[in-house]
């Protein structure tokens, strides 16, 4: 029993000294315990498990690094053109009209300005920007990110995607850096939209990307990057850069508050601006294959087994003496592969159909009834459509 009281009263000493000395270390010394903790956390984790690194993809504090490398890509544009005005009637009534016709003066004619954005993408000047912004122009304006002005002129036009391409003859032109298939944005993407909205100047606006390959009209090749970033009238054109300061798209429509919605905007991917700036350099026009076919989702029962967005589409309709009927497409058909393509989706194949060449055959096999069958299509020149025009910034 002694033994054990000394043991005890050896320890409680020590215990007692050791508080004594944690107090007064404590006391001149406030930030030892965060000190040891800290030491001794890192001791751990360098012998147990590597030390924590930043999250993958963390946001920047600030994106002025990406805007200074854009934002001398992207100009405005002040597009100008004649606008005919009739005389006023005086009397909506034809009768009325006749009995009473008074002259409501002249036909008179005023100059009529539109205002959007555009992107320098190349360093020899040639600018890409929406077609609605300079349709019908006879003279097109551009203000630099520098100051100066510039006449610019059209070196063709797509209607399908709303595109158009500019030719502007000035030295020390900043052309934008231009995203590829392998950095493509994906849903939750930090984007920025540069513009002159409502020609109050060049304005950046901040958002995410919300989806992608949205179409507001499904029988048209829109593939639209859906945003939140705040897009205006006369954002139109404008550059729809990554948080690296490259272009991922062109800004080109909106759906405003007037119908009640708030943050929906939509730009044009920057592939597709890509291969239409191509073609209407090279050539001056846009060409896009034909197979005379209108298709929509495979239908898949809800008790099926199958996902809900199965491979392939079905034909719902065929245009008489069109390349598929000449084929021997039929109606319900679901076809599966498009040459060496795959089919995904109806959007899949539209942009596999567009980017076919007119006169050249082309494979295409599916399944009829269930049963697996090949056919030869050749491919014609697809014709003009007209699009459900959105509401436009």
């Amino acid at each position: 029993m002694k033994h054990a009281a000394r043991t005890l009263a050896f320890i409680a000493r020590f215990v007692v000294l050791g508080l004594a000395v944690a107090f007064v270390v404590g006391l001149f010394w406030p930030g030892s315990g965060a000190f040891l903790r800290h030491r001794l956390a890192g001791t751990q984790e360098t012998a147990e498990t590597p030390a924590a690194l930043p999250a993958p993809g963390a946001a920047p504090a600030s994106y002025a690094d990406a805007v200074a490398k854009a934002a001398p890509s992207v100009v405005n544009i002040y597009a100008n053109k004649l606008v005919t005005e009739q005389p006023r009637e005086l009397y909506s009534d034809p009768v009325l009209q006749r009995i009473f016709s008074v002259p409501s003066g002249p036909v008179r004619t005023r100059r009529q300005q539109n205002l959007g954005s555009g992107v320098i993408v190349s360093d020899d000047g040639y600018v890409l920007t929406n077609n609605h912004v300079i349709a019908n122009a006879d003279d097109i304006q551009l203000l630099l990110y520098d100051g100066r002005v510039a006449k610019a002129r059209v070196v063709g036009s797509d209607d399908e995607t709303d595109l158009a391409v500019l030719k502007v003859d000035a030295g020390n032109l900043p052309a934008i850096r231009m995203t590829d298939a392998e950095t493509r944005p994906r849903v939750g993407d930090v984007v920025l939209a540069i513009g002159n909205p409502f020609g109050i100047g060049q304005t950046v606006t901040m958002g995410i990307v919300s989806a992608i390959g949205r179409q507001l009209n499904l029988s048209s090749l829109e593939n639209f990057i859906q945003t939140d970033a705040a897009i205006n009238f006369g954002n139109s054109g404008g550059a729809l850069v990554n948080a690296h300061g490259e272009l991922v798209g062109i800004n080109t429509s909106l759906i405003g508050q007037a119908v009640g919605a708030e943050g929906i905007g939509f730009a044009i991917p920057a592939q597709s601006a890509r291969d239409v700036l191509d073609q209407i350099v090279k050539t001056g026009h846009v060409v896009r294959g034909w197979i005379g076919a209108d298709y929509g989702a495979v239908p898949v029962s809800a008790d099926s087994g199958l996902p809900s967005a199965a491979r392939g589409v079905v034909v719902n309709e065929l245009s008489p003496g069109g390349p598929a009927a000449l084929a021997g497409i039929q109606q319900r058909d679901v076809l599966l592969k498009l040459g060496d393509e795959d089919i995904l989706d109806t959007s899949d194949l539209r942009r596999h159909e567009a980017s076919l060449k007119p006169g050249v055959p082309v494979t295409i096999s599916g399944l009829r009834y269930g049963a697996p069958f090949t056919a030869t299509i050749t491919p014609t020149q697809r014709p003009p459509s007209a699009p459900m025009q959105p509401l436009r910034p």
